[in-house]
């Protein structure tokens, strides 16, 4: 065949597609990430202007909402009219806050993608979609499944298109309707350029052709391009291709083409007369543009500015505990906000930390009876340990309706007429007294309390390595983490009797994004084991010994506990407590009366969110109704996750002691005075701009487009192969967060706020470009904190400018309880009394 002379480059083309894809993870890695993530190397504003373009997606809550959030003083006045002065100049104020407030726009978005492949419908009159993707999503399903059909495609570790020409050469029925596209499978090369020259013709138009396709079904897309790219995401591996799905599709085309034309259809490049625009050209910015912008800011600085003014004047006075009763470190995770805020209340001789729920530990986990293992640490990072779990004596929970033998025809329909009865009875029961089944997500399941973990490494038989693993840490290993974990958080002298390591997780019944609401740094498990670990290793006299040269000193009579919180149902279970000393065994009783008095309280606290609890009643009454919701079937919100995150602390406790912030905040424990060269701060935000910030930014572009950058609503969602959720069964995968997930939340980026030097933050964001680049290109604010008198600076275009708080006072509550029982709406920032 004569090679014809083309601009089509097949590889640079596929790089692009791939770059521009979703690339959210299957459901058991479901771990929050930027959905814009191909966009960030450009400005926050050009690259929000660039992908509505592109894609259509809407980027900014509507001109109407932002005027509604104006008139309820959402949107302050002061805050809106600095941000004017500072984009257009104080001379244009009132020419552009009439344009704000006044002026009428069209607002509709006319989208670059699709313009191409909209000609099969207008100029031949045939929906290309609905007759290809029905056939093609149910066979990509099946290809990917994770454990819902009983038969596996043949030769699937060949590769998808091998798998699809050997069910085509040995089957009694084929994919195809016609011979043409079977023909090129089973005898041709089957190459990219080859297929389309027959579909479009137009070498020019191939590329546009290709995104077209592709963005009409995003999210199976991205999900092959994520798999191809990252195989071991699926627990059983599948050998698929961004390539082999252009591929297949193409045939699937001309099939459809040739079943409706015979072969007598001219491609579609030669019918299409209108000129196709370039879909990754440059996009001008327009007034519309300008003025959203203006509205996000002002939103934005509307909030920041209540949390900096009190930051600014609360006292901020370190208590000095002569005899510290417990200390515990948490996951910086926003709901933990509430809990160490009641813990400090109720104990005031408590010391809470906040860190990544990794701890600093990062390893893949086995649970005894797997036959895989996952990763307990951030989904960046490769570990090369491994800890498994032995000893374990719990059961796992079995249910006769979950069984295989349901798929098959005779016992299927004996199982049917027989428990299918019982099941029916049992699921009208369960609305009105929700409990717990087999089907439900338990976080205390992840591992069992009383089995042991293979921690350390000892070079011996008994600790073989394992698929390039090493099994447990060596001593040294250890405590170069340990040492890591308490520098960071500023522990290093000063210890409790009781440290507790406290990582969490959830606990759901009808919930397919559980793995969400689990914890991101442990890429989307819960943080049980790594508690455990970490303790463990810190509980080691070798490794106490190691870090008393590193200037750590702990005494003998200091012991760690691990735990786990549950977020859903606000429970608490420690681990390993039988290791702790009689002394130590009493203190843990008092300690443990606390968290169990401080998680009731938390519960009323989450509970103001609910509509179908009264959250006047006793905490203890409420906390009960917390339980049941968490098991009911009929539950789509059994939490709200990180809903209303917006501001992440980094620097001493007494920073943001005095301020209640309604759960909106991420809080990791730092201390500039062991830091002073920013070495810690560095693995702190390398960490925390992307696990922090990707929650903010997957929650932000769900909330202000939920049907395209987010789920829809999870009621008509079903699962896919178990690795996805469509809506029925020939939609397409759904990336980004379900409308139950981010209803409440607003929409406004993350702000950092780090208590040290700006010289030392600003050498230190520079030293990685992936962690520069969210803050220099404003994907999250970053504000320093002058440590020694409390000046404010502000990160703007490469440097540090002063701050100064707009406002001069915040209101004070003394009473947070009667505070909860007003109103669900977000709270503005208080003093506490």
């Amino acid at each position: 065949m004569k090679a014809h002379d083309s601009s089509f480059d097949e590889h640079e083309v596929l790089h692009e597609l791939k770059h521009y894809l979703p690339a959210q993870a299957p459901l058991k890695d479901f771990v929050h990430h930027n959905t814009l993530h191909a966009f960030q190397q450009l400005k926050f504003y050009k690259a929000l202007r660039k992908a509505s373009k592109m894609f259509g997606y809407n980027v900014f809550l509507g001109l109407d909402e932002f005027r509604a959030l104006y008139q309820s003083n959402r949107i302050s006045l002061p805050i809106l009219e600095k941000v004017i002065i500072e984009r257009m100049g104080e001379e244009f104020l009132l020419d552009w806050k009439e344009k704000v407030l006044q002026k009428t726009y069209e607002t509709a978005v006319t989208p670059r993608i699709g313009t191409l492949r909209a000609n099969w419908k207008l100029v031949h009159h045939i929906d290309m979609d609905l007759l290809v993707h029905p056939i093609l999503f149910r066979i990509l399903c099946s290809f990917l499944d994770q454990g819902i059909s009983i038969w596996s495609f043949p030769n699937i570790h060949k590769g998808f298109l091998a798998s699809i020409r050997e069910m085509e050469r040995n089957s009694f029925t084929s994919f195809f309707k016609t011979e043409r596209a079977k023909n090129i499978l089973l005898n041709g090369n089957c190459k990219i350029e080859d297929l389309l020259k027959i579909i479009v013709g137009d070498s020019s138009l191939y590329k546009q052709y290709l995104f077209d396709q592709q963005f009409a079904h995003q999210g199976w897309s991205g999900m092959v391009s994520v798999v191809e790219d990252i195989p071991e995401t699926l627990l059983d591996h599948k050998k698929i291709s961004t390539h082999d799905l252009i591929v297949f599709e193409l045939l699937l085309e001309i099939d459809a083409l040739d079943f409706k034309f015979g072969q007598n259809w001219a491609p579609l490049g030669s019918t299409t007369k209108e000129k196709i625009n370039d879909i990754l050209a440059e996009v001008p910015e327009s007034e519309l543009n300008q003025v959203l912008s203006i509205w996000q800011d002002a939103f934005e600085w509307t909030y920041y500015d209540q949390v900096l003014a009190g930051i600014q004047l609360q006292k901020g006075e370190k208590r000095i505990i002569e005899e510290k009763s417990f200390q515990a470190i948490f996951c910086i995770d926003d709901r933990e906000c509430s809990i160490r805020r009641y813990l400090e209340k109720l104990d005031t001789n408590c010391e809470t930390f906040g860190t990544p729920g990794f701890f600093g530990v990062e390893f893949y986990y086995q649970p005894e009876h797997a036959n895989s293992y996952t990763k307990q640490c951030p989904a960046p990072v490769t570990p090369k340990f491994l800890i498994k779990e032995v000893g374990s004596k719990s059961k796992q929970v079995k249910d006769a309706h979950f069984t295989k033998h349901t798929h098959s025809l005779f016992s299927g329909w004996f199982i049917s007429q027989t428990l299918g009865f019982w099941s029916a009875m049992r699921l009208f029961l369960n609305i009105f007294r929700p409990t717990t089944s087999a089907a439900a997500v338990s976080s205390f399941k992840h591992m069992d309390k009383e089995s042991s973990l293979t921690i350390e490494h000892k070079h011996d038989h008994a600790h073989p390595r394992k698929d390039e693993l090493q099994v447990g840490f060596t001593v040294a290993e250890m405590a170069q983490r340990m040492e890591g974990l308490l520098k960071s958080i500023g522990l290093v002298n000063d210890f409790a009797p009781v440290v507790y390591i406290v990582g969490h997780g959830a606990s759901s019944v009808n919930n397919t994004h559980y793995a969400g609401y689990d914890c991101g740094a442990c890429c989307g498990r819960p943080g049980s084991v790594n508690a455990r670990v970490a303790s463990s290793m810190l509980n080691h006299k070798e490794v106490r010994a190691i870090l008393a040269t590193k200037g750590i000193d702990i005494p003998d009579t200091t012991q760690f506990v691990g735990a786990l919180h549950d977020t859903t149902r606000d429970e608490i279970s420690f681990f390993d407590e039988k290791e702790l000393s009689e002394k130590n065994k009493e203190g843990h009783s008092k300690n443990e009366k606390f968290f169990i008095e401080a998680l009731d309280f938390n519960a009323k606290e989450r509970s103001r969110r609910f509509e179908s609890i009264n959250t006047k009643l006793t905490a203890g009454e409420i906390h009960d109704k917390i339980r049941t919701r968490s098991v009911s079937l009929f539950e789509p919100r059994p939490e709200l996750n990180h809903a209303t995150n917006a501001v992440c602390i980094v620097g001493r406790r007494e920073l943001s002691k005095e301020l209640f912030l309604d759960r909106r905040a991420f809080m990791n424990s730092y201390n500039y005075q062991v830091d002073l060269e920013g070495k810690f701060l560095f693995n702190i935000l390398k960490a925390a701009a992307p696990v922090c910030g990707g929650i903010n930014l997957e929650y932000y572009f769900s909330r202000v487009d939920n049907q395209k950058l987010g789920a829809g609503s999870k009621l008509p969602h079903n699962v896919m192969g178990l690795f996805g959720v469509a809506n029925g069964i020939d939609g397409d995968l759904r990336p980004g967060l379900p409308s139950q997930m981010i209803e409440v939340h607003d929409p406004i980026r993350m702000l950092f706020i780090v208590e040290h030097f700006p010289e030392v933050v600003l050498n230190t964001i520079k030293i990685l470009p992936e962690t520069y680049e969210w803050f220099n290109n404003e994907w999250v604010h970053l504000i320093v904190v002058n440590p020694e008198n409390r000046e404010m600076f502000r990160f703007q275009n490469g440097h540090f400018v002063p701050y100064q708080a707009v406002n001069e006072k915040i209101n004070s509550v003394s009473d947070i309880e009667s505070l909860l029982e007003s109103h669900q709406e977000n709270f503005p920032v208080y003093l506490i009394k």
